[in-house]
């Protein structure tokens, strides 16, 4: 992997208040590994393929509408290395090849092991058979969150960005917020917005990042994967109005709570909020799946 010379742009949002939004589109960086996804497997796979693994393979942990499944198929494909995913819920073993990501995913040349959810929350124990399994494979977390990939968030802070007062996120497994934490300027305020009901992720962000400019809010709409009405008015409205695309899982609940925030005077008079497009725009299409079956509204695209 290189880094891309492309220019991110930082978008406006204008508001009716005496305060400036901005949006880094990390969505735009690459065509099939979008936003915090390229930077958080920058590190690990250029530091797997830098000592030259004989018969590499990339394993790595999702469930059925994983943008960071999809993500690591794209890069294997590109870089021409075997992945495997494995894949929680063993009911999607015979139906899989129904699942938009999980097809995107066997396209760009993934297999699959799919294994029960109680198998699925012991990762160390999965981590270790595996590792005996295919002992020259890079195995990475689910999400990608580890060390190389807070290392990897850098990338995300040029120089342009050292002018905001806050720094915003949405939140997953942690990687992506402890990154902008830890390299965020002295002056700067960290915003995560969970979109899971987790309450160790404030202990999991200060291990990585090992600093305190973090608060994280609650954003998750009752649960990882939830999609209320009102997120699905607010990303429609939001593509209406300013023309950028937006996911129900990350970046809509981020800017949906921000606009909240925004509305009820949380931010001084005067401050300048940067907030970064993740990506992860791949999951409207099981979104709409699954909003199709429910008879629900569905999410506009294009």
């Amino acid at each position: 992997m290189k880094i891309p010379t492309v220019q991110i742009p930082i978008t406006e949002i204008p508001l009716e208040k005496n305060i400036q939004l901005f949006l880094k589109r990390e969505d735009l960086i690459h065509p099939h590994i979008s936003g915090n996804k390229y930077w958080k497997l920058f590190y690990n796979i250029n530091n797997y393929l830098a000592k030259s693994p004989e018969n590499p393979l990339l394993i790595t942990f999702g469930g059925a509408f994983s943008n960071h499944i999809a993500a690591v198929a794209a890069l294997g494909k590109e870089e021409n290395i075997p992945t495997l995913g494995i894949i929680r819920g063993e009911e999607l073993q015979e139906k899989w090849c129904e699942n938009p990501t999980l097809k995107l995913a066997h396209d760009n040349g993934m297999q699959f092991r799919f294994v029960t959810r109680e198998d699925y929350r012991k990762k160390v124990i999965l981590t270790r058979n595996f590792f005996e399994e295919f002992p020259n494979a890079l195995i990475i977390p689910e999400g990608g969150t580890n060390e190389n990939a807070v290392n990897g968030i850098q990338h995300m802070l040029p120089e342009e960005t050292k002018s905001f007062d806050y720094l915003c996120t949405a939140v997953g497994t942690g990687g992506t917020v402890a990154g902008i934490s830890k390299f965020a300027a002295e002056n700067q305020q960290v915003l995560g917005f969970k979109t899971v009901d987790d309450s160790s992720l404030n202990d999991t962000v200060f291990e990585l990042s090992e600093r305190r400019n973090f608060k994280l809010l609650e954003a998750h709409d009752g649960g990882y994967g939830k999609i209320s009405e009102e997120n699905i008015r607010f990303i429609n409205n939001f593509k209406a109005k300013f023309d950028i695309q937006l996911d129900p899982v990350y970046t809509g609940k981020m800017m949906r709570q921000l606009f909240t925030m925004i509305e009820s005077d949380y931010f001084p008079p005067g401050s300048k909020i940067l907030a970064f497009h993740t990506g992860g725009l791949q999951g409207i299409f099981g979104a709409n799946e699954l909003l199709k079956k429910q008879k629900r509204e569905l999410i506009k695209i294009g």
